[in-house]
C-alpha cells in the first residue's frame, strides 16, 4: 500500500527489452535522489508513477535500482517505457504517517491532460479520465495521478470521459514530476480504493438475499 505522497523524484536511466517479442517486457534502471536507497532491500515494492513494483537489484552507491516491468504493465501503464522523470514512492510503513489517502499502486486507466497552467499561486490540471471511471470521481475526493494523490475539485462529465479539474500549490509542482506534463500528455490514474468498493457493493445490492 502507498499514499500518493511522493517521497523522492528519480530519473529513468536506461529501458532495456528483455526479449525481441511484443510479449517481452522490459527493465528499467531509475536512479533515485541520494540517500533514498539506504532503507530499501531487494525485493521491495516502490511506486513509479503510481504503479506498483519490485527492486530486482540495487545499487546503492551509485543510487540506482531495476525494475522488470511486463508487457501487460506497460500497455495499462505510461511514462515507464522511455527515459525520462519519474515519482517514486516507497511502500507504507504500519507505523507511518497516511498523509494522502490508502493508494493501491494499481493503475486503473490512462487519462489525457487537457489544460495545465497557473491560477494566482498555484496551478490548475484538468485532465479527462476514460469515462466507465468517471462514476468513481466525485467533488473533493480522491484521485491519484502519476502517483500523486490529489483532492477533484471539479468534475464534468462529457461522451468523451469525465474531465477533473486539481489544484496544485507550488510545492507539489516543484517537487513531482508533474512540473514536465503538457496538454495532451497522457498519465495513469488510480480511483479512490473505497468509492471502488461502495460501488461493487451497489452493483451487487440487488442479488443480494438477506440470511436467514
Amino acid at each position: 500500500m502507498f499514499t500518493g505522497i511522493i517521497t523522492g523524484m528519480g530519473q529513468i536511466a536506461a529501458v532495456q527489452p528483455l526479449g525481441d517479442l511484443p510479449s517481452h517486457g522490459k527493465r528499467l534502471t531509475i536512479t533515485a535522489p541520494a540517500g533514498y536507497l539506504d532503507d530499501v532491500g531487494l525485493g521491495d515494492s516502490i511506486a513509479l508513477n503510481g504503479a506498483c513494483m519490485t527492486v530486482t537489484t540495487l545499487n546503492v552507491a551509485r543510487q540506482q535500482f531495476t525494475i522488470d516491468i511486463s508487457a501487460e504493465s506497460l500497455d495499462k501503464t505510461t511514462g515507464l517505457a522511455a527515459e525520462g522523470p519519474i515519482n517514486l514512492e516507497k511502500a507504507l510503513r504500519a507505523n507511518d504517517r497516511l498523509g494522502g489517502h490508502l493508494v493501491s499502486g494499481h493503475v486503473d486507466g490512462l487519462g489525457q491532460v487537457t489544460h495545465f497552467g497557473p491560477v494566482g499561486e498555484s496551478w490548475e490540471l484538468r485532465v479527462l479520465a476514460p469515462a466507465e471511471l468517471g462514476r468513481f470521481l466525485a467533488y473533493k475526493g480522491s484521485i491519484v495521478i502519476n502517483g500523486v494523490s490529489l483532492t477533484v475539485n471539479r468534475t464534468s462529465d462529457s461522451a468523451q470521459g469525465c474531465e477533473v479539474s486539481i489544484n496544485l500549490i507550488p510545492h507539489t509542482v516543484q517537487n513531482t514530476a508533474l512540473q514536465y506534463l503538457r496538454v495532451g500528455s497522457q498519465v495513469n490514474l488510480e480511483v479512490d480504493l473505497i468509492a471502488r468498493y461502495v460501488a461493487r457493493m451497489l452493483e451487487a445490492a440487488p442479488a443480494v438475499q438477506p440470511l436467514g
